[in-house]
């Protein structure tokens, strides 16, 4: 599980807070923030959410590569 930091960077990146965050993938800011530190395997279908909102590949949302591709 090393996606948590790439989590918490796009995150930052846009200005967000763990709490809107978590509205996002409709969990808690606290179960949000142990899925950043690694403490709690995030679910496969709130990470495709992720995905989608940052328009970033499950690949680079997952730590596969460190390659942008934005989705079509």
């Amino acid at each position: 599980m090393y996606y948590y930091k790439r989590l918490r960077d796009l995150r930052e990146d846009h200005d967000l807070t763990q709490k809107q965050v978590a509205e996002l993938i409709k969990t808690t800011q606290q179960v949000y923030s142990e899925y950043e530190k690694g403490i709690r395997e995030i679910p496969l279908f709130k990470m495709i959410i992720l995905a989608k909102y940052y328009n970033v590949s499950m690949d680079y949302l997952t730590d596969l590569t460190d390659e942008k591709r934005n989705l079509i």
